[in-house]
């Protein structure tokens, strides 16, 4: 069945064409639009174009509290991931993959909920709140003296970061009527760029100086000043009701089905091919479980919900439906770009940390432009295919590049390569919002936008583990048995190997180094191919107007004033 939203017309009638036209041009400089029959299309939720809104210093202030606090939850990521084995060895942590596990569970078992909370208790108080909490996390985890106590920080952490990314996300709705948001959500996907680009750079700095703590530590002032800022200006309306009637209105057992079976489907992901066999019955099960409750969760949803975590509306058009789909899946060659490009430079180019954060600038510093420049084309045009689809071909011509690197290739051309896979990534990034908002009424902004970063979130362990996993598998058929049996049974052989490289004889070092370099083409030939089904998701989308309308229920009070 689709389902789809394709707006309202008005024509018209009783005036004469001079009339007629100064009234089509009035109506299109609010950011309507007229078709060869000189019918003035209204916005898809069938009201006409409002004018744009004058935006002043709260406004502002509060882009200003949502790119600091979006820059703060992506920094402190990219950041500790590149501090992870230091961490782990002054922690005396063996299995350190959970620090970052950890935190990117309890974030994507969140953030559906965060989404349902926003609706019932009002915008400002969960974001309050979600900043409150990531900073006490932060806190807990700089000042950790074992594995639990990190294991419990991160946690908390991730709780108030998941927060954070959601209500970032759809304060921005509010305030900003979809047709202008391009440029706007740029800017967020700027802030991610640049956070993600300098992240691993701090965390380096921060580890080799024995400075780690503080990687935690920074949060605390980030948070206190993106919190200010939420206090004076975001004065969105809190809804009202008794305590006791919003409690109601919260969708328990769905949260409790997607928290689970994401949690589920998440540690078979972490243990897959790293702690386990993929076959084993202890990956298999979680994963049997976690996508069956995922089932269940989208069942209960459309058929027995009171007040749906998930509404089925989202999902039952076909341009929500690509929109969702190309979110996904490119997160997944997002991830595993950032997350296993380090990895070429570290054991192919004998790069420390803090030089192979230096060394993927060429894709992080691509992407945060790009993601503004999408957004200013979206923004002028009101047309978002064409930057996706252009987004999408580059992206596999990039991962079709990167998939030639050898160990002997040039730095110039490897960041030439990332070039062009980093344009790609930037156009599409923030240009999949749009196919998923504009089928929908704004009403819909909030759930829609909690599942849209759900769905980000939770492809980006995906990308981990099927790089993980791809590494793993052709490192362990590549390199020398001779080298192999040097490595700790059970190790992660990319991690594990690393930094025995420079130690080796020349000749076994190159071949080494070869292996790693063949290994990691093959990651990025699998990336093109899930890169392809994002652009045949792609040609599903149909080209909708914009909505010209923010949700009036929740306009900023000085602008109901006025």
């Amino acid at each position: 069945m689709d389902v789809e939203s394709r707006g309202s017309q008005t024509k018209l009638v009783g005036a004469n064409p001079s009339s007629v036209a100064l009234a089509s041009m009035e109506l299109v400089s609010m950011h309507g639009s007229t078709d060869d029959a000189g019918i003035i299309h209204k916005d898809p939720a069938g009201k006409l174009p409002e004018p744009p809104r004058r935006k002043g210093k709260t406004f502002w202030m509060i882009l200003l509290a949502l790119v600091i606090s979006f820059f703060m939850v992506v920094l402190e990521g990219a950041a500790v991931g590149n501090a992870l084995p230091t961490i782990a060895g002054d922690l005396d942590i063996e299995q350190f993959v959970w620090i970052g596990t950890a935190y990117g569970l309890a974030s994507t078992a969140l953030l559906p909920l965060s989404g349902g909370l926003a609706q019932i208790f009002g915008r400002r108080p969960v974001m309050l709140a979600s900043l409150v909490v990531f900073a006490v996390g932060g806190a807990v985890s700089g000042a950790a003296n074992g594995a639990g106590m990190l294991f419990a920080g991160r946690t908390v952490q991730g709780l108030g970061g998941g927060g954070v990314l959601t209500l970032s996300t759809i304060i921005l709705s509010d305030i900003v009527a979809l047709h202008e948001r391009g440029l706007y959500n740029g800017l967020l996907g700027l802030a991610w760029s640049a956070a993600s680009g300098v992240g691993p750079v701090i965390g380096g700095s921060f580890a080799q100086t024995g400075k780690w703590r503080w990687l935690f530590y920074m949060n605390i002032p980030f948070s206190g000043v993106a919190a200010v800022l939420v206090v004076l200006f975001v004065r969105l309306p809190t809804p009202p009701g008794t305590l006791r009637a919003k409690l109601a209105r919260i969708d328990w057992v769905g949260n409790a089905l997607v928290m689970g079976s994401t949690t589920a489907v998440v540690l078979g992901m972490t243990w897959g091919g790293v702690q386990y066999a993929w076959g084993s019955a202890q990956v298999l099960v979680p994963l049997i479980v976690g996508f069956a409750g995922l089932g269940a969760f989208m069942l209960y949803e459309a058929l027995w919900a009171t007040y749906p975590l998930v509404p089925v509306s989202l999902i039952v058009n076909r341009t929500s439906i690509s929109g969702y789909m190309q979110t996904g899946l490119l997160s997944i060659p997002l991830t595993g770009l950032m997350y296993y490009l380090p990895v070429y430079y570290q054991a192919c180019k004998a790069a420390s940390p803090i030089a192979s954060g230096v060394d993927v600038f060429g894709a992080a510093f691509t992407v945060a432009p790009m993601t503004v420049v999408a957004g200013a084309f979206i923004t002028a045009t009101k047309r978002y295919r064409a930057p996706i689809w252009a987004g999408w071909a580059l992206l596999l011509v990039g991962h079709g590049l990167l998939s030639t690197l050898s160990a002997s290739s040039s730095r110039a051309r490897g960041i030439g390569f990332q070039v062009v896979t980093g344009t790609g990534i930037g156009l599409v990034y923030s240009s999949t919002y749009f196919p998923v908002l504009a089928p929908l009424p704004v009403a819909e902004n909030a759930p829609a936008l909690a599942l849209y970063v759900f769905l980000r979130s939770f492809a980006q362990i995906w990308g981990v583990a099927i790089g993980g996993s791809v590494l793993q598998n052709e490192l362990a058929h590549r390199l020398p048995s001779a080298f192999l049996a040097r490595l700790p049974a059970g190790a992660e052989v990319a991690y594990a190997a690393i930094p025995a490289i420079p130690t080796l004889p020349a000749a076994l070092r190159t071949e080494v180094r070869d292996a790693f370099a063949g290994s990691i083409a093959v990651l990025w030939r699998v990336q093109l191919i899930i890169g392809a089904v994002g652009a045949v998701a792609s040609l599903a989308m149909r080209g909708l107007p914009l909505h010209t309308q923010t949700d009036q229920q929740w306009d900023a009070e000085e602008e109901q004033k006025a």
